[in-house]
């Protein structure tokens, strides 16, 4: 855990020094101003927690990374956390936070005199999770924002139009958004399942986002009552709420009367009856959410009211000051996300996010904004450091990129290409690959790959909003990487912005906190707090420019079209719901079907029986098949392939026989199987086998040898 507290800041801003060892000392006394707020900024791979002091400086931070889990038995695209590492994590980062203060400044967060004033919470969005209030366990693992495992139910749910709830909702109907992931649940884990239909015990079912979860245990008591498997201690009778911008992020939220619309969640969530109970109350951002307790485990947060939340995108909207109309942010986390203030209006977009900005307390409008969302930014570096391995750290990107890209082109699509393609069939690639590069201009192409994707959604959003932006406020991890802030400017072609404080989605969820308390009076105080620390002027020719744009929209055209989506969207409620303890293993396919009866088979032509080397299908030397004999797979005995595995269905075009050499029959898949007609071993094996026999049957290898 990496713990720093700032004491310049603490005596510039609040009269604080360190410690002396001389405790007559009057300058280890505290000062009577002290007004902190406390952040809690839980994101994709890591969990922070800050203390700000009233002049917008961070005092004190500890941050710590969780575990990705990406389940080993489920498909490529599944993406899971743990709902109590994420607390357990929180609670770590608070207690460092509030012994670092105690012990190097003398400033103890648990006396009431010297308490935090307020918490904000900005988290992960659209990360889902579903627990029980009862014993304060989740049901299953938090399925991640990122996670591609819903897209056949979003195929499900939009009948062939993705904009059919986005007039309520705002949002085409995609597997980033958390409704998909409620419907998930409900198809897959049963003991879920099983009390959502129970009148009785759906009381005790909670789905939320990951503000909703903090909050719930963050107010709540210790559990009693039923056992639990887990040694992690859990709380129970929290508040159930969350704020407008994570509600907005469901499908289930009418974004005009900001109120849960029960035909939204029965259009997602169908055939099951999920009722708004289940959903938390939907608050303003700058509100009281409900007070800390010190029996669930933090002393330093006992009686602290939690004041603001917002989703972190949001959060750095706010924290970058962007109060006015037209004013934009863009974000380089883990993704990439450029999000534009359209006032109290509701801009519609078929290309871009309408989503909710903030809102200031319950007598206080909503106001709105223009989002383009990027899966993959910073976890592309990330992707070049931990799986290609060819940086030793993220930084180090920028020194072994190369200075130019040299025809050389990335589209890290790894989960389909969001804003403002929406195109879940994307995948990445390298495109314009020769001998003469090298992985210095990968690092060069992954960094320009993140500016590419900011100018599209820049453009979109100055089309859809009919407004052109003069410039761009940046903040995030990659704004430290200067190629790519000035690679930036250069493509946008206006100034780049860089604040001098970093962290505005803690910052932003701060300010939101501290207005609900009275630590800060308005807008026009917080904005006093924001200031520059760099701006990146364009100074690309306009030749250059134009041709690096027109390679990148051709590499994109290359992505495209790589996935077939499901058409199943996979309703069956077969599968059992696991604690996530470990890594979630779901269960495995059903076990083949049993071979047919000696009699049966004694009726049937005899089959060649097909060995199998790699991709080369052949059969034993003696084989062959007759151009005038009995052809064993005659029209009339024919089995449809298409549909003859339910394990298998959607491979089975990717197994048709492709080209004929000699004795070799080449299969367009590495799959093996056992017979022509043989069972299903392993996955696609049945498909494969009526696949060749289907085509032997039409006479693809009549008069032939095998």
């Amino acid at each position: 855990m990496n713990v720093q507290v700032y004491e310049s800041v603490l005596q510039e801003d609040c009269g604080y020094y360190s410690v002396d060892p001389n405790p007559s000392s009057p300058s280890s006394s505290p000062s009577s101003c002290l007004l902190l707020i406390g952040a809690i900024d839980q994101g994709t791979s890591s969990t922070r927690f800050l203390v700000l002091t009233h002049k917008g400086r961070i005092a004190a931070s500890a941050q710590v990374e969780h575990k990705q889990i990406y389940p080993p038995s489920a498909a490529a695209g599944w993406h899971e956390h743990d709902p109590l590492e994420l607390f357990v994590n929180t609670k770590a980062c608070i207690q460092a936070v509030g012994s670092a203060l105690k012990n190097r400044c003398g400033i103890d967060l648990t006396n009431p005199n010297t308490r935090l004033q307020a918490l904000g919470i900005t988290n992960q969005r659209e990360t889902t999770i579903a627990w029980n209030r009862v014993t304060g366990i989740p049901y299953y693992n938090a399925i991640v924002w990122d996670d591609t495992r819903t897209q056949g139910i979003a195929e499900h749910v939009s009948q062939g139009n993705p904009d059919r709830l986005r007039d309520q909702t705002g949002l085409p109907v995609a597997a980033y958004f958390a409704g998909t992931k409620v419907k998930w649940l409900l198809d897959h884990v049963q003991a879920l399942r099983d009390d959502v239909a129970d009148p009785v015990e759906q009381a005790n079912v909670c789905f939320g986002t990951v503000d909703s979860w903090l909050i719930y245990q963050l107010t709540g008591q210790p559990a009693t009552g039923r056992s639990t498997s887990t040694t992690t201690t859990t709380n129970q009778g929290g508040r159930f709420c969350t704020d407008v911008t994570n509600a907005s992020r469901w499908l289930f939220l009418d974004i005009h009367t900001m109120q849960w619309d029960q035909s939204l969640v029965d259009q997602v969530c169908a055939p099951h009856c999920l009722p708004i109970s289940c959903l938390p109350q939907v608050c303003p951002s700058s509100h009281i959410f409900g007070v800390c307790r010190a029996d669930n485990g933090i002393s330093y947060l006992n009686n602290v009211p939690i004041a603001g939340v917002l989703g972190d995108q949001q959060a750095a909207l706010f924290g970058q000051t962007a109060f006015a109309p037209g004013e934009a942010k863009n974000t380089y986390g883990t993704g990439l996300f450029l999000m534009m203030n359209t006032g109290t209006k509701a801009a519609k977009s078929q290309r871009l996010l309408t989503t909710v900005a903030y809102q200031l307390g319950s007598d206080q409008p909503v106001h709105y904004a223009l989002e383009g969302s990027v899966s993959h930014s910073g976890s592309t570096i990330q992707w070049l450091r931990d799986q290609l391995q060819i940086i030793p750290s993220a930084p180090d990107s920028e020194a072994v990129a190369t200075i130019r890209n040299d025809g050389l082109y990335f589209v890290p699509a790894f989960c389909g290409l969001f804003a403002p393609h929406w195109r879940s069939d994307a995948r990445a690639c390298l495109v314009g690959l020769t001998t003469s590069h090298h992985k210095g201009h990968v690092c060069r192409a992954a960094l320009e790959a993140t500016a590419y994707q900011t100018r599209e959604v820049f453009d979109a959003i100055q089309t859809d909003a009919a407004v052109q932006l003069l410039s761009l406020k940046v903040d995030g991890g990659g704004t430290t990487n200067n190629l790519l802030m000035q690679f930036q400017a250069d493509m946008l072609q206006v100034p780049v912005v860089k604040p001098v404080i970093q962290e505005t989605t803690s910052l932003g969820v701060a300010f939101c906190a501290g207005l609900a308390v009275g630590v800060w009076n308005d807008l026009d105080e917080i904005k006093q707090l924001w200031a520059v620390s760099r701006i990146y002027h364009p100074r690309m020719s306009e030749p250059e420019r134009h041709h690096n744009w027109r390679g990148w929209t051709k590499a994109v055209s290359r992505s495209l079209g790589w996935v077939d989506v499901e058409k199943n969207h996979n309703n069956n409620n077969d599968d059992k719901g696991v604690l996530p303890r470990e890594e979630v293993t779901l269960p495995a396919p059903p076990p083949p079907p049993p071979s047919p009866q000696a009699s049966t088979m004694e009726q049937r032509p005899q089959q060649p029986t097909l060995e199998v080397i790699g991709t080369r299908v052949m059969t034993p030397a003696s084989s062959t098949v007759e151009e005038d004999g009995d052809n064993s797979m005659s029209s009339e005995k024919q089995i449809s392939y298409k549909n003859c595995c339910s394990c298998c269905d959607a491979m089975v075009e990717d197994a048709a026989p492709l080209v004929v050499e000699g004795r070799i029959l080449v299969l367009n898949s590495t799959t093996t199987i056992s017979s022509v007609g043989g069972t299903c071993t392993i996955l696609c094996s049945a498909a494969l086998g009526l696949a060749v026999g289907a085509f032997l049957g039409a006479g693809g290898l009549r008069g032939r040898k095998l």
